[in-house]
């Protein structure tokens, strides 16, 4: 029995050997490969310090970001049917939909808050890739359209944060009319008044581009995102042509037009904040106009009444 291994080289390792470390201590970049330590990396909201690439990051992370301190409250969604075809390609749908369930912890990609940013009220609509690519099925539809109603009902604006590869092909033609419906959940909130703004993030494609995520009134993206709707080399070969560098990228479609701004991560709760506020009209504003108004209408009951004084002080003067 050899006593250094069998006794003394446990003892040594029980002693010095550390179980709470995290195996995920370093990130690696996937654009340029630097690597980066993990509490550096939560506080620079995922940005590679080295590239400035953006790192996706889940729809709870994305609400800390936007609500003012990280608060929100969220919002109960509809249960729909969970596999209205009973679709099946190389396993059930219903068994894809039960493992997205259990790696991410939510019923479908779409989760809805309310809160306030920078003291004005907003619902933010923001979608999670992890779940199935973020793609648009009847719950995310309903998920939307329900968002539309708490922004309208509480006079709100709404905000959209798409990150998905597109309609849900397992739900067929019931994903792609989530594409009009979307687009009438929306329209509630233009008639309500209200402003819509989206922020488009890596990647937004297929059925998502092609309704609600290029109809804001407002468009933002993130740095380097792949906006477009369907992919790049899908295009190459329909078109047989080269594409330009940077193609379907958020910085083309800024150039290009198709954007109003490109955000960094770290300055989009001020830059959101900024544009609710100029959209946005507050209580005490809606006072004010209400209190300008008044005073117009009595100014001009006044004005009207020292008319009349003077057309009678006219009259006396010619009887006199």
């Amino acid at each position: 029995m050899n006593w250094i291994t069998n006794y003394v080289r446990p003892k040594i390792r029980a002693l010095v050997s550390r179980d709470d470390i995290p195996d995920n201590l370093w990130d690696k970049c996937a654009s340029c490969g630097h690597m980066i330590f993990h509490r550096e990396l939560e506080e620079l909201l995922r940005v590679c310090p080295n590239c400035g690439h953006h790192m996706r990051i889940g729809p709870e992370r994305r609400m800390e970001i936007l609500f003012d301190e990280g608060k929100y409250q969220t919002v109960e969604l509809p249960q729909v049917t969970p596999d209205p075809l009973r679709f099946r390609d190389r396993e059930r749908y219903s068994d894809r939909l039960k493992r997205a369930r259990s790696k991410t912890g939510q019923q479908d990609a779409i989760r809805v808050a309310h809160g306030t940013i920078k003291g004005q009220p907003a619902v933010v609509a923001a979608f999670d890739f992890s779940f199935m690519g973020g793609s648009m099925g009847v719950a995310v539809g309903e998920g939307f359209v329900t968002a539309a109603r708490e922004a309208v009902e509480r006079r709100a604006a709404l905000i959209a944060v798409p990150a998905s590869g597109g309609a849900r092909m397992q739900e067929g033609i019931l994903s792609l009319m989530q594409m009009p419906r979307t687009v009438i959940g929306l329209q509630m909130v233009r008639e309500a008044g209200l402003p819509y703004i989206v922020l488009l993030t890596d990647p937004t494609t297929g059925g998502v581009s092609a309704s609600f995520a290029m109809l804001g009134d407002i468009q933002i993206a993130e740095p380097g995102a792949v906006i477009g709707f369907a992919g790049a080399r899908v295009i190459e070969e329909t078109i047989r042509e080269t594409l330009p560098a940077g193609f379907q990228r958020a910085e083309y479609l800024l150039e290009h037009g198709m954007l109003d701004m490109v955000v960094p991560r770290s300055e989009l709760h001020e830059t959101m904040g900024r544009i609710l506020n100029l959209l946005m009209v507050t209580p005490a504003a809606r006072g004010h106009g209400m209190a300008d108004e008044a005073f117009g209408e009595a100014g001009e009951e006044t004005e009207a009444a020292g008319e009349t004084v003077e057309e009678k002080e006219v009259e006396r003067a010619s009887d006199a």
